[in-house]
C-alpha cells in the first residue's frame, strides 16, 4: 500500500501506533483506493507487497527494508483487528478462501476519521456491563452514535427503577422523587442500618444525577458528541440501578429477626 508511506512516513510512529490506530488508517486508505462500496474486494497481501516493491522495483524512497519484519507484524495485528471487529470480512465465494477481503457494511458507512473515532469509543460500552434494564435500547442508541439520547434513556430508566422501587407516584419527578425515595430515616429506599450522613449522601448522589443528566435534556435539547463522556454517565446510570435492585431486595427481606 503506497499510500501508507505517504500518510505515515516516519516508520517508528508507525510502529508505535496501536492495531486499532493503524487499523483505522488502513481502513481510511482502503476507501481511498477501492472507494467505500462494501462489495469492492482487496488482498491485503498485494498491498504488503506494493511497500517493498516500490522501493526495490521503482527506486521510491520509503521504509527501512532492515525493518521490514516489525512494519509485517504491525501491519498484520492491525488487519487482524479490522477483522476481529467486522470492519472487514472474507468476501463471499472462492476468492474469499484465497485472502480476499470486502469492507462490512458498517466500515463502508464511515465518512471520515471522526466517525470511527466515535465507533471505536463506543465499543468500550460492553453490553454486558450494563444493568439489564438499559442493556438494550440504550446500548443501541450509543452504538448508533446518538449519546445525548442514551443518556436521557439510561438516566430515564432510573427515575422510573427508583419511582417503581419506592411506590411513589407519577406526581413525584426528578430530583424531588429521588429525594423523597431516599429521604434520610424514613425515605422508602433508604438504608436504615447507615449512617444519617451516608443516608444523605445517597439521596444526594441520586437527585444530582437525575438534575445534572436527566432533567437538562427533558426540557431543552442537549448536544452531547462525546462518546467516552457519554459511556461514563451511562455506566453511572447502570451503577445507580445496581443500588436500587439493592434497596428492593433490602426491603422484600424485611427486618433481620431478633435472636
Amino acid at each position: 500500500m503506497r499510500e501508507l508511506m505517504t500518510a505515515i512516513p516516519d516508520v517508528d510512529v508507525l510502529l508505535n501506533l496501536e492495531p486499532e490506530e493503524l487499523g483505522a488508517k488502513l481502513l481510511f486508505l482502503i476507501q481511498g483506493r477501492v472507494g467505500r462500496g462494501a462489495a469492492t474486494e482487496f488482498h491485503p497481501g498485494n498491498f504488503h507487497g506494493e511497500l517493498w516493491d516500490s522501493i526495490v522495483r521503482h527506486g521510491q524512497s520509503g521504509y527501512p527494508q532492515a525493518r521490514e519484519k516489525e512494519i509485517k507484524l504491525a501491519l498484520a495485528e492491525a488487519w487482524g483487528w479490522l477483522e476481529a471487529q467486522g470492519l472487514i470480512v472474507q468476501q463471499p465465494g472462492m476468492n474469499g478462501q484465497n485472502g480476499w477481503r470486502v469492507l462490512s457494511r458498517r466500515a463502508a458507512r464511515f465518512e471520515n476519521e471522526q466517525e470511527f473515532a466515535n465507533y471505536a469509543a463506543a465499543r468500550h460500552l460492553p453490553k454486558e456491563a450494563l444493568h439489564p434494564t438499559i442493556g438494550g435500547p440504550v446500548w443501541l442508541s450509543f452504538m448508533r452514535g446518538e449519546f445525548d439520547t442514551a443518556v436521557f434513556q439510561a438516566m430515564k430508566a432510573v427515575e422510573v427503577a427508583v419511582r417503581e422501587a419506592s411506590g411513589l407516584t407519577t406526581d413525584d419527578v426528578g430530583t424531588r422523587l429521588m429525594r423523597r425515595a431516599f429521604a434520610v430515616v424514613d425515605g422508602p429506599l433508604t438504608d436504615q442500618a447507615a449512617e444519617k450522613a451516608e443516608q444523605q449522601s445517597m439521596g444526594d448522589l441520586f437527585a444530582g444525577a437525575i438534575g445534572s443528566f436527566k432533567n437538562p435534556h427533558s426540557h431543552r435539547n442537549v448536544f452531547l458528541n462525546n462518546p467516552a463522556e457519554a459511556a461514563e454517565i451511562v455506566l453511572f446510570a447502570s451503577h445507580l440501578l445496581r443500588i436500587v435492585d439493592a434497596a428492593k431486595a433490602r426491603n422484600s427481606s424485611g427486618p433481620s429477626p431478633l435472636s
